[in-house]
């Protein structure tokens, strides 16, 4: 049998690439693909939201747990404290006698408060601490008593008299009055309050797990700015019984209202 005779296929040598289509070919394969117009506006407004969300959160924290501003309401802490201004809180300490405080109310102090109203947009703003706190649950008073002070009014002088005789504040509460006395319903006011199931008096006193915190500054109006200090009339104040009572010590007569 003749063997047939099978011509070999020449194969063609594979010529290495040039130069400049070697680093052509890398610069192709290293370029990132081209964006649209959409694109560029879609990855915008994603960092966008995602630098909102961000701050929205870290002004929602401070507000919790560092600051908060409040609106007065109200002629009670005149003249340290107009009606309309804004003051700042501060939550980190703990409230010290002659400081002025924002606490929640004790019950039965807040009567008739009608809030000021706001849109969505001033909603959203309060929240997260950009505009004062306008609602009617918070009460702004000065510390008069700490636990174990004794407090009583008044001497020959008509002055407020601490850690003398009439009331003994308990353990983890406040005596607070407003700086305006003759207009401001405080610890005052309520020393003959019975509440069901509580003591005669007992709401009296400003539980600290109801302090929001310690006023520092009014912020606002420009010409009204300025730190809310101790009077130095607290200096000489001496240091209250040890150890403070469970309850409170109270006696009052009928004329100690407001």
């Amino acid at each position: 049998m003749a063997r047939r005779r099978v011509d070999a296929v020449p194969r063609r040598a594979v010529q290495p690439a040039s130069q400049s289509e070697s680093d052509q070919l890398q610069a192709d394969a290293s370029d990132p693909p081209q964006l649209t117009f959409r694109q560029h506006a879609l990855a915008f407004v994603k960092e966008l939201a995602a630098v909102v969300v961000g701050a929205v959160i870290v002004a929602s924290l401070l507000r919790g747990f560092v600051g908060q501003m409040f609106l007065i309401p109200s002629i009670s802490m005149q003249s340290t404290l107009q009606i309309d201004d804004r003051v700042v809180v501060e939550k980190l300490s703990a409230a010290k006698r002659g400081q002025v405080i924002v606490f929640k109310d004790p019950g039965g102090w807040l009567t008739d408060a009608t809030p000021r109203q706001r849109g969505p947009i001033g909603k959203a703003f309060q929240f997260i601490g950009v505009l004062p706190d306008t609602g009617t649950e918070h009460l702004i008073k000065r510390v008069i008593g700490v636990e174990g002070d004794r407090v009583a009014c008044c001497d020959a002088a008509g002055r407020l008299i601490v850690n003398r005789f009439d009331v003994v504040v308990p353990r983890g509460h406040l005596f607070v009055m407003g700086d305006n006395r003759d207009h401001s319903r405080d610890s005052r006011c309520h020393l003959n309050d019975t509440q069901a199931g509580g003591a005669t008096g007992e709401n009296a006193f400003v539980s600290q797990d109801l302090v929001v915190g310690r006023a520092i500054a009014v912020v606002w109006p420009l010409d009204r700015q300025h730190r809310l200090a101790i009077p130095d009339t607290f200096d000489s104040v001496p240091s209250g019984s040890e150890p403070a009572p469970d309850a409170a010590t109270i006696t009052a007569g009928p004329e100690a209202s407001c």
